[in-house]
């Protein structure tokens, strides 16, 4: 006999544990405009066996059933999922304590609409409802049935036999989902998709994949996108390189400069056709410290060579002249595209507490010239706010009270595999509550913006090599698996989804909605009844790991909402 049962999206499932575990979904509530994600599980009974796997068809009915979508969940391997250095990490909130096969990858059905269904796992679809603005308010039943495939049904003989069904109900609420007000960056490689496809960068093939991975990132609410206008100076090796990504075109011809904006234009051209807000320059000088120069290429006397790098002091006078030239020339060329407002810079990423006078004469060299615009880093120490050496540091989550108490304003934050226990994170071994409290989070403490180093990171620790996302999710043992990467490179060029990113997606659907709660009572009362809900004082220390709280969250929230429209 085979089981089926609708579940929560927040629920990760292992091929080894019993359908009976898991609580089914009955019902669920969402706004209008919203994209609902819900699970269906499979397994067969215990006792069942079958020579060989039997293929099944899902199919859904229903008032909602045009507007869903099915993929597989696939489980990949995890060899690491604990941060470094013996620190208490995640690790305590771990679903498993060994390295094994997790559940993350959103995969198309194969042949369209068969599953094959072995004897003794547990395996699940991932629905996805985008929820039409101007569908009907009330329940609304979702229905989920498997039809068994036989071989008379291939040869076009007889028809299919259901063999289970369920179903759920989808209470619409006559309210729609306010746009998305943060912005939100995962940090684009362009490098990486060359490198994985073995493509030249900038190639026609090139660009084409570029455009498929940044859709599905505007797709899921990510509305920056960095920009390789120099080949980022991030994650490499000292000494190393990535490869060359540069956008921007440069003739040296003596002492003067001269740029070519053409490629630029192209990449800024198609984050207007993909619906990209805000655009990232690259760090204008190196990680760590901006103690050096990022690569940067030009043609001297004909030659197409590296004119800056490593071996270039971050301070010397000839690369202080270059990056006022250029982003003089940059900024002005931006100016009459009308995109410079759209732009944000870096100077250094992740400084620590011993680079604070070397970052500031780095940042002191453009100053002047970007006043009126961004600056922004990942930096988690205070002093370089306390100093007012920048207006706009983005501290991790862990580090992040002391700069909300200290009285920044328009506060970014950021997180990664080094969070520690308790701490909101996207890791493939932490439970997907976990995850999506950071929407609820951020909405309490008024971020105004989010950012992630690894949308689609294929590369090992330094770039040294590349690795298949498929089956290193670690990147090489580096960091905690899912760290590095959001979405996987599809054979087609395309990029497949993961469970976690559709989840933090939800996380930014729960901020628009207590939004709009707050435009019908206050902000005080959405927080308080989010808190009642938890049963203490939410701050980013302590995340959700259970599955039906964090959804009762939300469920109070749309009731709320309901109440007053």
């Amino acid at each position: 006999m085979l089981n089926i049962k609708f579940v929560s999206s927040l629920e990760k499932t292992f091929l080894d544990q019993d359908i009976s575990d898991f609580k089914a979904q009955k019902k669920i509530s969402a706004l209008r405009g919203e994209r609902l994600s819900l699970q269906i599980l499979y397994a067969f009974d215990k006792n069942d066996r079958h020579r060989s796997p039997p293929f099944y068809s899902p199919v859904l009915s229903g008032s909602l059933a045009e507007y869903a979508s099915l993929r597989s969940v696939k489980h990949l391997p995890v060899a690491k999922y604990e941060g470094e250095r013996g620190e208490r990490t995640s690790i305590d909130e771990s679903l498993r304590l060994s390295p094994g096969l997790f559940p993350d990858l959103l995969e198309p059905i194969a042949g369209g609409s068969m599953l094959p269904i072995c004897d003794r796992t547990l395996e699940s679809l991932w629905v996805e409802i985008e929820i039409p603005e101007d569908m009907p308010a009330g329940e609304h039943k979702l229905s989920a049935r498997f039809d068994l495939i036989e071989e008379m049904v291939y040869r076009g003989t007889g028809e299919p036999e259901t063999v289970a069904n369920t179903e759920i109900i989808i209470d619409v609420i006559p309210a729609k989902l306010p746009e998305q007000k943060l912005i939100h960056t995962e940090w684009f490689h362009a490098d990486c998709l060359a490198s994985y496809y073995n493509v030249p960068v900038w190639s026609e093939r090139h660009w084409e994949i570029i455009e498929n991975f940044a859709r599905v990132a505007v797709k899921n609410g990510i509305n920056m996108l960095l920009t390789p206008v120099f080949t980022l100076p991030l994650d490499t090796r000292v000494g190393g390189e990535r490869p060359t990504t540069q956008l921007v075109g440069i003739k040296k011809c003596g002492n003067r400069y001269t740029y070519n904006f053409k490629l630029l234009d192209r990449w800024v051209d198609m984050l207007d056709r993909v619906g990209i807000k805000y655009i990232e320059v690259s760090h204008l000088f190196t990680q760590w410290g901006a103690t050096h120069a990022p690569k940067i290429m030009a043609t001297v006397d004909g030659e197409y060579k590296k004119i800056f790098g490593w071996e270039t002091d971050a301070h010397g006078e000839e690369y202080k002249k270059f990056l006022r030239s250029f982003l003089k020339a940059f900024l002005n060329h931006m100016k009459k595209r009308g995109d410079d407002k759209r732009c944000f810079f870096h100077i250094s990423d992740e400084p620590g507490e011993k680079h604070i006078e070397n970052y500031k004469k780095s940042k002191k060299i453009v100053d002047k010239i970007l006043e009126g615009y961004t600056i922004m880093d990942a930096l988690s120490r205070f002093d370089y706010y306390k100093k007012g050496i920048i207006k706009t540091p983005i501290p991790v989550t862990s580090s992040l009270q002391e700069f909300y108490d200290g009285g920044v304003k328009n506060l970014w934050t950021y997180y990664c595999g080094g969070c520690m226990g308790g701490y909101s994170s996207r890791m493939l071994a932490r439970p997907s509550a976990s995850t999506r409290s950071i929407g609820m989070q951020m909405y309490k403490y008024d971020i105004v913006g989010f950012l992630h180093w690894g949308y689609n990171f294929y590369y090992t620790r330094g770039s040294i090599d590349t690795v298949n996302p498929f089956v290193d999710t670690c990147g090489d043992r580096w960091v905690p698996a899912g760290d590095t990467m959001l979405v996987y490179p599809a054979i087609s060029g395309e990029a497949l989804e993961s469970i976690r990113i559709k989840v933090f997606h939800d996380a930014l659907q729960d901020m628009r909605a207590m939004s709009l709660c707050e435009s019908l009572y206050s902000k005080e009362e959405v927080v308080a009844a989010v808190e009642e809900v938890l049963g203490y004082s939410m701050t980013f220390a302590n995340s959700v790991t259970d599955s039906a709280k964090m959804l009762a969250v939300r469920e109070k929230i749309n009731a709320m909402i309901k109440a007053k429209v």
